[in-house]
């Protein structure tokens, strides 16, 4: 089975589309890179793929569940975290977390230890009490991701997980990534640092000015020695040509 499926996908803000008729798959379990520069219309999919906004037309499956159709059922599959800090600035770390463990349906006597473990896992546990705007961007970010992660979603979508992150952290952060994606968890990653998506993702497609442009093994990217930093400008400026 699939973990997403995007057919046909186009957005379209007033007569302007953004996305044109995009296609692609993630299998089950899979690592998967999604490249483009600012504006290609990354963040633009994983809005309408997490029911922040809604597709013009075509149609995108979680896990065989469609996100118009059955948003709830949808969504509670796929575990967010996004490049823009989108909480309550004066709350706490351990409350943002335990809210979006709350929300999506999880026992109050499971919350506290799940919470606990990704803390100790993302080192914010001398933080959690803390108010959201006095941590550092790291630190943000760290809560992020932490409430991505916390009812252990099927799906995991990650925008820019380790901008502000120090290198330390970012390696901790890749070596956790690999192990759950090891036990079958299914990611989809973007992340403008490329030694990040050559050294996780296994497949990777590339978005440029609404138009998928390449989707490719990683393998093919790196072949003879190759960099895929080299590959990704070579295809997104040609496109731009």
């Amino acid at each position: 089975m699939n973990a997403l499926k995007v057919h046909n996908f186009t957005k379209r803000y007033d007569t302007t589309d953004v996305v044109h008729a995009i296609n692609f798959e993630i299998p089950e379990g899979a690592f998967f890179g999604f490249l483009g520069p600012n504006g290609a219309g990354k963040t633009t999919t994983i809005k309408c793929i997490t029911g922040i906004s809604q597709p013009t037309s075509g149609t995108i499956e979680v896990f065989g569940v469609d996100v118009v159709k059955d948003y709830r059922k949808a969504r509670a599959m796929v575990g967010l975290s996004p490049q823009e800090f989108n909480v309550d600035i004066f709350a706490k770390p351990r409350q943002i977390v335990g809210w979006s463990a709350g929300y999506f349906g999880m026992r109050k006597s499971e919350i506290g230890d799940r919470v606990d473990e990704l803390f100790a896992l993302l080192d914010l546990k001398q933080h959690e009490e803390k108010k959201f705007m006095q941590l550092s961007g790291g630190l943000k970010r760290r809560v992020i991701l932490a409430r991505a992660m916390v009812h252990d979603p099927k799906l995991l979508i990650l925008d820019e997980p380790t901008a502000g992150v120090d290198v330390e952290l970012r390696r901790e952060i890749w070596q956790y990534l690999k192990k759950i994606n090891e036990q079958g968890k299914s990611i989809l990653f973007t992340s403008h640092y490329l030694e990040e998506v050559e050294a996780l993702c296994k497949r990777v497609a590339i978005i440029n000015e609404g138009h998928i442009v390449s989707i490719e093994n990683m393998d093919v990217h790196t072949r003879d020695g190759g960099k895929l930093e080299d590959k990704y400008l070579a295809i997104t400026q040609k496109k731009k040509v």
